[in-house]
């Protein structure tokens, strides 16, 4: 072929390249490279042409790959060669908007849609410069950085389908969005003092404020307000990139105290949003991995150790009570790096939410749901489309752990072609999820599934419309149909019932998956994996379908025929006992404590526990002598933390969930980190977890039991180590190498070299840490969640994955 010879080729990309800068890169990649053409957004991705010589050509799709913008990601690069079109050299290339080129592209809104972003390094430096016109300003963005997903309301990600097409750019902005040498060239959020969204402030009994036309400097009437309640120790209500928090001093008991009492959140850790990264370094023992977590564009809040008490500022007590841990956030967007900035303290942050209710995300509702918390609020003008809390993520046995899938992660799309039977097994499937911790999933054309944004617990009302409002705006933003919905297998969820109101009500097949099969499906699609597969699945109690509640299982993934639901063998289950009072059980510590120790010694053999009173001890008895549905089994790992933690002394009574495995975790830690040297204490042994073989595994559904594990040699040990004064941390941390240690005899009982690991007992680092350890140690690939929850909030994706063989 001659060189000089002209061809046009045409590329449609699938992936995440819609508000990445990707289509900006393109025309800087192209315009080098004199080649001609145009590129466009779709509502499936990004569609372009070059047309030029063919060398360039080569090399534009070798650096197109390889030099593409960092939030980039390229999933699909279909190519088509054309021929070269008459008068090209005319044309140049040039950014279309997506309904301007009469070629068009594929209709279906499948394009993947990127997270929020913390401000760049770049903006960040505008807003403390004179001389930036944007000093000052709370909204300042490019083409790399700022709102996404907060403000989308229907794809292809343009201007005019987000929150800001109220915003039309000002003459200065409108030259920097058509300049192609400026990092806002073609940038969808752009906008200044002079023609972006502004910022307002009250409190009661005092005047409403809000930001001038074209104010600048880097303290705005509004902000300066806000500065001036926090510093006296009021407590305010910020809107933030999804939704508002509630911020008041961290380092005052009194605010904090005020805070909890409002909230009713006696004891959960609060969230700390802090000046920088100095500060944190004061505070807590950082890593580089997770000051990469802290420091990246996603800005999730980040679990990090505390430093032993020393000459840093105090934080409260009441932050994190009895708590080793402490999360933190860098500011997310320019008006929390402006506030920061100018306290350059630390700040509780919390959901801006009433207990038990979803994120407040509405300026005109905020009074009315968060007039009793907050004394003052600072809100903006920008509207947000879908709300979406903050994201929290731990470092765990040297990996990054999700823990709640939110603002910076929310939403994902992920690739499970490699577990699908073709790639539209999952189209139009809808995933229900749990009832703690909610989140939906959506099955996508081309073998891809849509995780959405963290829901919390589904116990009120208004948790239930948030959830019908995300669904609704899913499809219709992908543009999809139910054909099927996915449920928990627990009649009592929340999210079960809609799922099956929502089918019947279409007249679509439902489909129900047991609660811990769908985490280890889950575990098991992210990486990739097809059945047959172990896994261990440890939680703090689901529906078993068998009328006790499981949590400590570990099963077998089968193979699924066609047109039929993924299946599985329970090959193992924690030795069964019994929880007086039922659900109440689950946040009393002290209660499952009884049931085991009742379990382990009989009713007239059990002695009194010091947490209840007589009449309370005899009630107990009672139920725990007729059994039934007021004292049901459990197999739960979860609920064996809660009775150990109560045994030593740790808690009795939660304020919230997993209250009683965290402390028992600190108290671990505590013997993990203790002084150097040999302990004045050792435990008498390895605490013993014996598998009892029962009978052959059993295939769900069918007659034959599992084996069990015995926990009652452990729980005799334990008894006497606590009773001859060996100090609790090193009793909990041998609990902990105990459970490591069964995760390995049930690899080698059931020959298995590969053993996921599923369930919110998985979000105790310690544990994961010793399990990874001990099962690496012994030759045998341990695989658990990363890029989505170990707990509830992914377990919509283990239910798609249920559906795959069906029709």
């Amino acid at each position: 072929m001659n060189p000089a010879e002209q061809r046009r080729l045409r590329l449609e990309i699938d992936g995440l390249v819609q508000g990445v800068g990707f289509r900006p890169f393109v025309h800087r990649l192209a315009s080098s490279l004199a080649l001609m053409g145009w590129v466009e957004n779709t509502p499936s991705g990004v569609c372009l042409e070059v047309e030029g010589e063919p060398a360039a050509l080569d090399s534009f799709l070798e650096r197109l790959q390889r030099e593409r913008p960092p939030h980039c990601r390229l999933d699909r690069l279909e190519q088509r060669w054309l021929s070269p079109q008459a008068n090209g050299k005319a044309r140049g290339f040039r950014i279309c908007p997506p309904a301007d080129h009469p070629a068009g592209s594929a209709a279906s809104p499948t394009a993947l849609v990127l997270p929020d972003l913390a401000p760049c390094a770049a903006c960040l430096a505008e807003l403390a410069d004179p001389s930036s016109r944007r000093c000052g300003y709370a909204f300042t963005s490019c083409a790399h950085c700022g709102p996404r997903f907060s403000l989308l309301r229907s794809l292809p990600f343009e201007r005019r389908n987000t929150t800001l097409v109220a915003y039309p750019l000002c003459p200065a902005c409108a030259a920097e969005y058509a300049d192609l040498s400026n990092r806002r060239f073609h940038a969808q959020t752009s906008g200044c003092p002079v023609c972006g969204p502004g910022m307002s402030w009250w409190a009661p009994g005092e005047p409403r404020l809000s930001d001038p036309p074209l104010s600048t400097g880097p303290l705005s009437p509004c902000l300066g307000a806000a500065v001036a309640a926090l510093r006296t120790g009021r407590i305010v209500a910020l809107l933030g990139v999804g939704g508002f928090q509630v911020l008041c001093l961290a380092g005052a008991e009194a605010p904090v105290a005020e805070l909890r009492r409002r909230k009713g959140r006696p004891e959960k850790p609060f969230a700390l949003i802090v000046p920088d990264v100095v500060w944190v370094r004061r505070h807590c023992l950082l890593s580089p991995e997770e000051e990469a977590l802290l420091t990246s564009p996603a800005a999730p809040i980040v679990l990090l150790r505390r430093r032993p008490p020393g000459a840093a500022e105090p934080i409260a007590a009441s932050v994190a009570p009895a708590n080793p841990w402490l999360g933190v956030m860098l500011p997310a967007s320019p008006l929390q790096a402006l506030l920061l900035q100018e306290l350059d303290v630390a700040l509780v942050a919390t959901s801006g939410n009433r207990s038990g209710e979803p994120l407040c995300a509405d300026a005109e509702r905020v009074e009315a749901e968060l007039g009793a918390i907050a004394d003052g609020f600072l809100v903006h003008h920008r509207p947000i489309a879908n709300p979406v809390d903050d994201g929290v993520v731990q470092l765990a046995a040297g990996r990054s752990m999700l823990l709640r899938h939110a603002r910076g992660q929310a939403p994902t799309t992920l690739d499970l072609c490699a577990v699908l039977p073709h790639p539209n097994a999952l189209a139009g499937v809808v995933a229900m999820g749990g009832q703690l911790k909610g989140c939906l999933a959506i099955g996508l054309p081309g073998g891809r599934a849509w995780l959405g944004p963290h829901l919390g617990d589904l116990d009120s009302l208004a948790a239930e419309a948030r959830l019908h409002e995300v669904l609704s705006s899913a499809l219709q933003r992908l543009g999809l149909t139910p054909r099927r919905f996915v449920v928990d297998g627990h009649h009592a969820y929340t999210s079960r019932r809609i799922g099956e109101e929502l089918a019947a009500a279409a007249g679509m097949p439902l489909l129900a998956v047991q609660h811990h099969h769908a985490h280890l499906l889950a575990a098991a699609a992210e990486h990739g994996l097809n059945p047959p597969l172990l896994g261990v699945a440890w939680d703090g109690a689901g529906h078993g379908g068998d009328g006790t509640l499981w949590g400590g299982e570990c099963l077998r993934l089968e193979r699924a025929a066609p047109g039929q639901p993924a299946r599985f063998q329970r090959l193992a289950q924690l030795r069964p006992f019994p929880l007086p009072g039922g659900t109440q059980a689950l946040r009393e510590p002290r209660r499952a404590a009884l049931g085991l120790l009742v379990a382990a010694f009989g009713v007239g053999a059990c002695k009194a526990h010091p947490a209840f009173s007589a009449e309370e001890h005899r009630v107990l008895l009672a139920l725990l002598r007729h059994g039934g549905p007021r004292a049901p089994l459990c197999s739960s790992i979860g609920r064996l933390f809660d009775a150990v933690a109560s045994l030593l002394g740790l808690i009795q009574i939660c304020s919230f969930e997993g209250q009683a495995a965290l402390r028992l975790e600190a108290a671990a830690w505590e013997g993990l980190h203790g002084a150097p040297g040999p302990p004045p204490f050792e435990v008498a042994g390895p605490y013993p977890l014996p598998i009892l073989p029962i009978s052959a595994p059993n295939t769900f559904g069918q007659a034959d039991q599992p084996v069990q594990i015995d926990w009652q040699p452990l729980l005799t040990a334990l008894l006497a180590d606590r009773d001859r004064g060996t100090p609790v941390p090193t009793i909990a941390l041998a609990f902990h190498q105990a459970l490591a240690g069964l995760l390995v005899e049930l690899a080698h009982t059931f020959a298995e070299r590969r053993l996921l690991l599923a369930g919110g007992c998985f979000q105790n680092r310690l544990l994961l840490q010793l399990a990874a350890t001990a099962l690496r140690q012994a030759g045998i690939e341990p695989l658990w969640p990363q890029r989505i929850p170990c707990n509830d909030g992914g377990l919509a994706i283990g239910q798609l994955l249920a559906a795959a063989q069906l029709p």
